[in-house]
């Protein structure tokens, strides 16, 4: 059974579809993120699971129980909900102690002072911070804060943790950090969570499923590798990264494994592709290819059988460390390219670009 179960939820304010018949079913243990760009309904469609928004549509199930039910006008309010929560801004309490931040589910409850301590300590030593249980909140770093509002939300052992955005005040070295730590963390206690973030990496890294969301709505749900690479549509494929869209017909279609194969011809060039459905010759189709899966070569070099290829010229470069952001123009259109710095071509430069029938993926118009 899911650990949490969502059909038909919707929440609007005015005329505004804040978040629009939404259907979704976390399973127990699993990490699952809700990702979109600001104002999709991810941090709505967390809150209204946390009880701190009332959903106008639909059920939400948490442990098999029903909590809320628009129709029957049931809502059962978030202290009673058994779960954990960490808000993007952690809301440590600055007159009290870590000790006290922590404690504070466990006294609201009005649980004995002796298992108050006891399962305190054992929360702040889960997140490394059993040292600092008598520091004041205001003496700790950004993600020893995290580390605490991440303990007081396991220290009553909810069914089920909720995170919204928890690592974007951190900097970009101590939240990878921080990440890896959370996910460790999370995997060794099996508890389910839904985590809220606009990040793509974050989400790739950490996720076991994805749900990708746009004005209110779940475009596609999924392993974030698969998201990545098979899209649902357009919208999904251009929230990550800066893919390449080529305007194609299709002049033949197979069948192989999961997929097909379809032989395109346009913008320049003709080949193969993958597609997750069949298509007719003639038909017109949009294919997605990842910025990083353009091979980079020689002038005229030849390409391999059912490859796609153009030749063209650098004209843009940005240097990115390990790795170099190129823009290529070729056959009047401008193609992305990501290539090891130490391989790349220079502004100028005429270079042959190549991509793989597997690294290629066709959407309908």
């Amino acid at each position: 059974m899911p650990s949490v179960t969502l059909h038909g939820v919707g929440r609007h304010f005015g005329a505004l579809k804040a978040v629009d018949s939404v259907d979704l079913a976390v399973e127990h243990g699993e990490f699952l993120t809700l990702l979109g760009p600001s104002g999709c309904g991810k941090t709505t469609t967390l809150r209204m699971v946390a009880g701190l928004e009332r959903n106008d549509t639909g059920t939400i199930v948490i442990g098999g129980r029903t909590v809320s039910d628009a129709a029957a006008d049931l809502f059962v309010p978030p202290d009673r909900r058994k779960l954990g929560m960490v808000f993007q801004s952690y809301a440590i309490w600055p007159h009290m102690t870590v000790f006290d931040n922590v404690a504070y589910p466990l006294a609201v409850r009005r649980h004995p002072k002796a298992e108050i301590r006891t399962r305190v300590m054992a929360a702040l030593r889960l997140v490394e911070m059993e040292a600092y249980a008598e520091r004041p909140a205001p003496a700790l770093s950004g993600g020893q804060q995290q580390r605490v509002a991440i303990a007081r939300a396991l220290v009553f052992e909810p069914e089920v943790l909720l995170l919204d955005e928890p690592l974007s005040n951190l900097d970009a070295r101590l939240r990878a950090q921080m990440g890896e730590e959370f996910r460790a963390l999370q995997r060794r206690l099996n508890i389910t969570t839904l985590y809220v973030t606009h990040d793509q990496e974050e989400a790739m890294a950490l996720s076991d499923r994805v749900v990708v969301m746009d004005k209110g709505r779940a475009l596609q749900i999924g392993a974030p590798e698969a998201v990545y690479r098979r899209p649902a549509s357009r919208t999904v494929a251009a929230f990550f990264g800066t893919p390449n869209f080529i305007e194609a017909e299709v002049t033949a279609c197979r069948a192989e494994g999961d997929d097909y194969v379809l032989a395109i011809e346009g913008a320049g060039a003709q080949g193969d592709c993958r597609a997750g459905q069949a298509h007719r010759p003639g038909e017109r189709v949009v294919v997605m290819i990842r910025a990083e899966d353009v091979a980079l070569g020689r002038p005229n070099e030849p390409a391999r059988a059912g490859q796609l290829a153009w030749t063209g010229r650098v004209v843009d470069g940005v240097f990115r460390g390990s790795r170099r952001s190129l823009a290529v123009e070729a056959q009047g259109r401008r193609l992305n390219v990501e290539c090891p710095a130490t391989r790349a071509a220079t502004i100028g430069d005429t270079v042959t670009l190549t991509v793989d029938a597997d690294n290629a993926w066709a959407l309908r118009e």
